[in-house]
């Protein structure tokens, strides 16, 4: 009988938290009910992405009552990427899960996509939102629609509403960490390294308090940094414009020359070259544009810095600079 409980299988649920002293409560009750009734271990580890509010108080709480929590606080706010790299990294469970402390992803989720790894069919259990319920509806649509252009374009698979928060075994959590790049988007790194994934459709729930950190810009920043990380489409739209716009040069040109020729005809209209010259500068800095945002992604992949820095935690094994 001992040698069972030792043996039992053991849940690492990894939760970034940036400013979440009104949700963690809530979130630990919860997740602390689901998880006590479930056949298995399990650690939670909080990671504090450089929050300014009481947040890291509240961890520190959290451990002293419970020696399965284990708290990273970062010197900074490095960003959520960053965040859940330092769980994977300092994660030791047979399966290990990312969710948000906002109560958006449903602890009560977790027993039903353990049983579905036990199954032996799947990897990996991944949520995706199957309503939008709450959000704006330009934010909504925006969201679809780069869903769509980003499994056309990439070679990494990201279902439309997915989640980071998912439940994986072990091979898969090693993969995405040796995943080490330092400019992350963690939904095409859980679709880039495969596995097999059952996708666990839900309806959205809205947070249970606080407010969301992701601002309109935020997000869209985000979901560039989602098509410069895993497609090349960009530069081979820059490439082709670049071919058509000689081509049509090319063919203008020789109309004007043809027209010159034939009629005698000088070539009037200052203002439509002005609109030529304008839009053809327009497309060659656009161009110039999208291959900068490569050349700092590989600037910023040269310098080798480390994806965060612990400041305080409550485990000596942690990986403090990584």
């Amino acid at each position: 009988m001992d040698s069972n409980i030792q043996r039992q299988e053991k849940i690492s649920l990894i939760v970034p938290c940036y400013n979440e002293q009104e949700s963690l409560p809530l979130f630990y009750r919860e997740v602390l009910s689901v998880l006590n009734e479930m056949a298995c271990d399990y650690e939670l580890i909080f990671v504090n992405d450089g929050s300014k509010d009481g947040t890291l108080s509240i961890l520190k709480e959290f451990a002293k009552e419970n020696p399965r929590v284990c708290y990273l606080s970062f010197s900074r706010n490095f960003g959520k990427e960053s965040a859940m790299y330092a769980g994977f990294c300092n994660a030791d469970g047979d399966y290990v899960s990312v969710m948000d402390a906002d109560m958006q992803d449903p602890p009560s989720l977790l027993p039903e996509m353990l049983s579905i790894l036990k199954s032996g069919n799947y990897d990996s259990v991944a949520s995706r939102r199957v309503s939008r319920t709450g959000e704006p509806a330009l934010r909504s649509w925006l969201a679809r629609k780069f869903y769509r252009i980003i499994n056309r374009i990439s070679d990494a698979e990201i279902i439309d509403g997915a989640r980071d928060f998912r439940l994986m075994k072990r091979e898969m959590a090693d993969a995405v960490v040796q995943m080490g790049e330092y400019n992350r988007f963690s939904k095409g790194i859980f679709g880039w390294v495969g596995f097999r994934t059952y996708w666990m459709p839900y309806e959205n729930v809205e947070r249970a308090a606080g407010e969301t950190k992701w601002s309109f810009w935020k997000l869209f920043c985000y979901a560039i940094d989602g098509i410069i990380n895993f497609s090349h489409a960009p530069l081979h739209i820059s490439s082709w414009c670049g071919m058509g716009m000689t081509f049509l040069s090319l063919f203008l040109l020789l109309a004007i020359v043809i027209r010159r020729l034939c009629f005698g005809d000088p070539v009037a209209g200052w203002a439509s070259l002005i609109c030529v010259i304008l839009f053809l500068g327009g497309v060659q800095l656009f161009s110039i544009g999208i291959m900068g945002q490569y050349i700092a992604k590989m600037y910023l992949e040269s310098k080798h810095r480390p994806h965060y820095i612990i400041s305080e935690t409550n485990q000596e094994k942690a990986k403090k600079i990584f």
